[in-house]
């Protein structure tokens, strides 16, 4: 592959949002990558703990969906945008990009969710201090749980 067909692909990895881009052309192929090539951690297997009996609760309704978001912190909530595995840093051995208590500006990377082998970053959507981080590193996320509060 020309070298600068690959220089035009790393241009185009850096002014998207993208992680990672592979190019297959025939036997010839490319992959770049934002992140090193060090093994992610091994994913983690997580068995639901039996149901305890509960005591008879009224029925869920409409108005009931939604107070798992009532009982978080006040603040700007960050979303996982995908279903993925929720990271804190960039390897298993690095430091977390943000902890509680740090401030953060617009557009800075907050933390990775993994999707499919491919790692995004997710990005805070507002200026402030992470008041609550409310997932655990390597911790299976859905696509709009709540990951952390920005205020």
């Amino acid at each position: 592959m020309d070298i600068r067909k690959v220089k035009k692909l790393i241009e185009l990895l850096e002014e998207s949002g993208i992680a990672e881009l592979e190019i297959n052309e025939g036997e010839e192929s490319v992959r770049i990558s934002r992140y090193s090539s060090t093994p992610a951690p091994a994913p983690v297997s997580y068995a639901a703990a039996p149901a305890a009996p509960a005591p008879a609760a009224p029925a869920a309704t409409a108005a009931d969906e939604g107070s798992d978001e009532d009982s978080l912190p006040s603040g700007h909530v960050v979303k996982s945008p995908m279903v993925g595995t929720y990271y804190s840093a960039s390897s298993p051995g690095s430091k977390p990009f943000v902890s509680v208590g740090d401030s953060v500006t617009e557009g800075e990377t907050v933390c990775i969710v993994e999707a499919m082998k491919i790692l995004n970053q997710i990005e805070a959507d507002v200026s402030g201090i992470v008041k609550a981080i409310l997932v655990e590193n390597a911790q299976p996320v859905e696509y709009g749980q709540p990951l952390m509060i920005i205020e």
